[in-house]
């Protein structure tokens, strides 16, 4: 899960994509960057670290052009802790290419070897997305006669990705002197949308992950960019658009409706806050029909995700409703945060309870979801210090029983509470009185339900069924082996994991 931007204006967009990160900054807190282009020449700030702390105003002034894409970094594959990680990558061969990516490669490993034995590209870091960004480049270059780059060697060059890349992408690109790119995986698994505002001197587009960067902006949401579609708005402005992929079909995460998306944006047609509102509505249900027996006397939201749900949960029951955790607004989001031992530590940094919504009362809390549990059971801990009687937690979401392979990190079951563990397991492994999970079925149906031409959703986490049907045991064993293994510093993985692969095959 990471944030993407990339404009084509008419004037100067540093500050444009400066203030779409801020919007974004939800979607990854690792790492910042922003590349722009004036002509030929492509101006680059990048960094670890939350936007407003990765931007200064001498940085901003360099940023130069009426161009421009722009990243913040969630990390999912590759050195969490490396600023060479950091997004946008560059190439300079064909035409000079920028590249920032939203998702996860499956068949990275196969891409590396292929790039660096047939397409003689070297790979610096760890990142899926600098391999995206060569594969990009090679493909760009076998479409390119006589070094013309129109829409159709582009289209072609989108085509040849779609072909040779697995897993899940969305993806924004500059080529120097030509235009932006943006494309999605023919699954459509993460989200992209394009905006467009009107200027006196011509319409400028916008291409987001979310909707909500369009809002703020000031662009008028046009469409999602369909699943294996590129778009092309080249430097004056021009657009273009393709389909690119062979097969396609709209399969969109929905862990994006439960916890990623920002409440006010739109996906795939979908209102975020809408699904949200459906799933309190379904929880109570369950909770009338196989819960009758408790006793409620308060629901009591985790800021901030959940409070739709548990707000909707709550009028259903005709339970009432309250405020009972202060969220401190300057730490971030703990799920996203790459260490376990630093989730711990910011929970209680975090989140600290009202005493007089909790104190000889029965409570039920509502998450957005329960991932790995580290939360869940501080919290719980919290609710019984400020003297609950009884704490119940209540999920919006269904158990997270399977790795996440398409950029979330679940990368291991071991780490996931719900793996191997009924309800009453976890409820005592968390420390609650009961654990109520929401049904898949009522979950699809409540995501589905804003927009029914769309049928299928990437329900993995929860299920187990991977829609690029490309995900074997044997991958999630490697992927869950390489996790536990000590980091090498700066690409020496990525190295030592090319040679073995070089020595497997020689």
């Amino acid at each position: 899960m990471c944030g993407i931007l990339g404009v084509v204006a008419k004037t100067p967009v540093n500050q444009l994509l400066y203030d779409g990160l801020l919007v974004l900054q939800h979607r990854g807190q690792d790492a910042a960057g922003i590349v722009t282009s004036d002509g030929h020449t492509f101006h680059m700030h990048k960094a670890n670290g939350l936007v407003a702390d990765v931007f200064r105003t001498r940085n901003m002034r360099s940023l130069l052009g009426n161009m421009g894409i722009a990243h913040v970094r969630y990390p999912t594959a590759g050195d969490a802790f490396s600023s060479a990680e950091a997004q946008p990558f560059y190439v300079n061969s064909p035409f000079g290419i920028v590249l920032a990516h939203n998702g996860n490669l499956t068949n990275a490993d196969q891409l590396r070897h292929d790039l660096y034995r047939l397409d003689l590209r070297h790979i610096n870091t760890t990142s899926d997305s600098e391999v995206l960004l060569n594969v990009l480049a090679h493909e760009l270059h076998a479409c390119t006669y006589n070094d013309q780059l129109d829409p159709e060697a582009i289209f072609n060059a989108v085509a040849g990705v779609h072909r040779r890349c697995k897993g899940a992408y969305a993806v924004v690109a500059m080529i120097s002197g030509y235009g932006l790119v943006a494309f999605r995986d023919p699954h459509g698994i993460r989200p992209l949308v394009v905006g467009r505002a009107e200027t006196e001197n011509g319409p400028e587009y916008l291409v987001a992950s979310e909707s909500v960067a369009l809002d703020v902006l000031g662009y008028k949401l046009v469409r999602d960019v369909e699943p294996g579609e590129a778009i092309l708005i080249d430097e004056s402005g021009n657009f273009f658009s393709q389909q690119c992929a062979e097969t396609s079909a709209l399969n969109p995460c929905i862990f994006e409706y439960v916890y990623l998306a920002r409440p006010d944006s739109v996906i795939d047609g979908i209102s975020v806050y809408e699904t949200r509102l459906r799933m309190g509505v379904s929880l109570a249900d369950k909770i009338r029909r196989e819960f009758g027996d408790l006793v409620i006397d308060v629901v009591i939201p985790i800021p901030d995700t959940s409070r739709p749900s548990a707000l909707q949960l709550a009028n259903q029951l005709g339970v009432p409703y309250r405020e009972g955790f202060i969220k401190n607004r300057y730490i971030g989001r703990t799920f996203i945060m790459p260490g376990q031992s630093l989730r711990k530590k910011s929970v209680r940094q975090k989140l600290n309870a009202i005493g007089i919504e909790f104190q000889g009362k029965n409570v039920l809390l509502v998450d957005d979801s329960i991932v790995r549990g580290t939360t869940s059971k501080q919290i719980v801990q919290m609710a019984r210090e400020a003297g609950a009687s009884k704490v119940y937690f209540a999920s919006a979401a269904p158990p997270v029983r399977f790795p996440n392979v398409y950029g979330i990190d679940m990368p291991t079951r071991a780490e996931l509470l719900a793996t191997d563990r009924t309800d009453e397991e976890i409820a005592q492994e968390i420390g609650a009185d009961a654990v109520i999970y929401q049904d898949i079925d009522a979950l699809v149906e409540d995501v589905r339900a804003a927009r029914n031409a769309i049928t299928h959703f990437d329900t993995s986490c929860f299920n187990g069924e991977y829609i690029t049907g490309d995900i074997t045991p044997e991958y999630l064993a490697e992927i869950e082996a390489a996790r536990g293994r000590p980091k090498a510093p700066g690409a020496g993985l990525a190295n030592r994991q090319l040679d073995l692969n070089l020595n497997e095959e020689d």
